[in-house]
C-alpha cells in the first residue's frame, strides 16, 4: 500500500478515517482510549509534516439519524488532551456547517467531524456523502484499520476520490497480522474460543489450514463436543451446524492442524448455583458448563509452552463472572513466559485481555476486530483495495 510517508503534505489538509469508535461511561466519557492513543502516531507524523488534519469516524450504531449520546465530544475533548492541542467538533459530518469548521479552523488546530453514522450516506457509500466528505480534504489518509472491511463512503468513496494513503495504525496491522498467513514461525497454536460459532467457522478452517493445533474452548467447543457423542446438560451448541461441524471433524481428521477440544469444565448447576467440575463429554443435566477446568488447561498449557506462535480470539469461559475468568486468565498469563509472537485480535478479546490484566503477553493486539479476522480469513478488504500500490 502506498505510505502516508511518499505524501506531499505541506499546507495541505489531510482527511483521515480514524476509528475513534470508542466505549462510553454513562456519563459520557471515554471509557478506553486505545484505539485513540494508536492513530496518534500518524497524526503528530501529519501536523509535524505541516499538515492540516481533518478527523472523521463513527461512534456507535445511530442508525443515520443524530444521537447526542452518541456525539464524538467527549472523543474530541480526550484527543485534545492527550496531543494537548486544540480540537474543534464539527456540528455535523458534511454539509455547510462542517465545511465552514474546516475552512475557519487554526493552522494548529485539529477538525474532528461528527459521528459519520449521523448521516445515512455513510453506510450506504453514497457518492454524494463521499463527495461532501471529499471537498474538506486535499487527501485521504486511512487510519482506521478496524473499518477497511466495510465498503463506506469514509473508507472506500473518499478514497476513490482523493490521492489515498495508508497511515501508520494500518500499515502496522497489515505487517503484524501478515506474520500469521504468510510464514509463522513453528510450533503455531491458535487459541479460540467465544460464541458465534458460524460466524468463526472460517477462521477455524484457516487455521486448520495455517496452523499446527487448534485450542477450542468456551462456547465454541460446544458444536464439536456433541458432534463427538458428547452430552452438554443445559446449554446446547448452536442449532444447525451439524454438517458443517462434521465435514471440520473429518477434514482435520485427515490434513491440517490438530484440533484439541476440553476435556472437562466448570459447570454452574442451574438448580442451586453450586459450582462443580465436570467431564467435557457427560455433563450433568440441569449445569452449564461456564468455564475449562483443570485439566483442559494444564493440556491448553502444554501447548502453549512449545509454541513459537500464538494467535488468540475468545474467552474459554464466562470472564465477566471471577469465578468463570480463571481459565482464560491463566493461559493467557502463561505465554508471559514463552518465546515467539503473540497476537490478539477482535474486539471482546482486545477487552478480555485489559480487563484480565495480560495485555503484558501479548507483542501485538489488533485495533480491528471483524477487520483483523476477515484479513486472517484471507478475504478481500475493501478499504484496503482501494489504496493504491506503491
Amino acid at each position: 500500500m502506498r505510505s502516508v510517508r511518499a505524501a506531499s503534505l505541506e499546507g495541505k489538509r489531510a482527511l483521515v478515517r480514524v476509528d475513534f469508535n470508542v466505549p462510553l461511561t454513562e456519563d459520557l466519557k471515554v471509557a478506553d482510549d486505545r484505539r485513540i492513543v494508536e492513530a496518534l502516531p500518524t497524526l503528530r507524523y501529519l501536523r509535524e509534516a505541516g499538515a492540516r488534519p481533518v478527523l472523521m469516524s463513527h461512534l456507535g450504531r445511530p442508525d443515520g439519524a443524530p444521537n447526542p449520546k452518541l456525539s464524538l465530544k467527549p472523543v474530541a475533548l480526550r484527543l485534545g488532551q492527550l496531543l494537548q492541542a486544540h480540537v474543534t467538533l464539527a456540528p455535523a459530518p458534511v454539509g455547510p456547517s462542517a465545511e465552514a469548521t474546516v475552512r475557519e479552523a487554526r493552522p494548529t488546530d485539529l477538525v474532528l467531524l461528527e459521528n459519520l453514522r449521523f448521516d445515512p450516506g455513510e453506510e450506504a457509500n453514497d457518492s454524494a456523502f463521499a463527495q461532501g466528505l471529499a471537498r474538506m480534504g486535499d487527501l485521504f489518509v486511512e487510519e482506521a484499520f478496524g473499518t477497511v472491511h466495510r465498503a463506506h463512503a469514509s473508507t472506500v468513496g473518499v478514497a476513490k476520490l482523493l490521492p489515498a494513503y495508508a497511515g501508520f495504525l494500518v500499515e502496522k496491522e497489515v505487517q503484524e497480522l501478515t506474520r500469521l498467513t504468510a510464514n509463522p514461525e513453528r510450533p503455531f497454536v491458535a487459541l479460540l474460543g467465544g460464541a458465534k460459532v458460524k460466524d468463526k467457522l472460517p477462521l477455524l478452517r484457516r487455521f486448520r489450514a495455517k496452523a499446527d493445533t487448534l485450542l477450542l474452548g468456551g462456547a465454541m467447543a460446544f458444536p464439536f463436543l456433541q458432534e463427538l457423542g458428547g452430552k452438554l446438560g443445559g446449554q446446547p451448541p448452536e442449532p444447525g451446524l451439524e454438517k458443517e461441524v462434521r465435514a471440520f471433524l473429518d477434514q482435520e481428521a485427515g490434513a491440517g492442524a490438530t484440533v484439541r477440544l476440553p476435556i472437562d469444565f466448570l459447570v454452574q448447576d442451574a438448580r442451586d448455583g453450586r459450582v462443580l467440575e465436570a467431564e467435557a463429554m457427560a455433563i450433568p443435566e440441569h449445569c452449564r458448563a461456564l468455564d475449562i477446568g483443570p485439566r483442559t488447561r494444564a493440556l491448553f498449557r502444554q501447548h502453549l509452552r512449545h509454541s513459537r506462535t500464538v494467535f488468540f480470539n475468545g474467552p474459554m469461559g464466562k470472564i465477566e463472572d471471577p469465578r468463570f475468568a480463571t481459565g482464560t486468565r491463566e493461559l493467557l498469563a502463561s505465554l508471559k513466559e514463552v518465546g515467539g509472537v503473540h497476537i490478539s485480535a477482535g474486539g471482546d478479546s482486545a477487552r478480555a485481555l485489559t480487563d484480565l490484566g495480560v495485555e503484558g503477553s501479548f507483542t501485538y493486539i489488533s485495533t480491528g476486530g471483524g477487520a483483523a479476522l476477515e484479513f486472517i480469513e484471507g478475504r478481500e478488504l475493501p478499504g484496503l483495495a482501494v489504496l493504491p500500490k506503491e
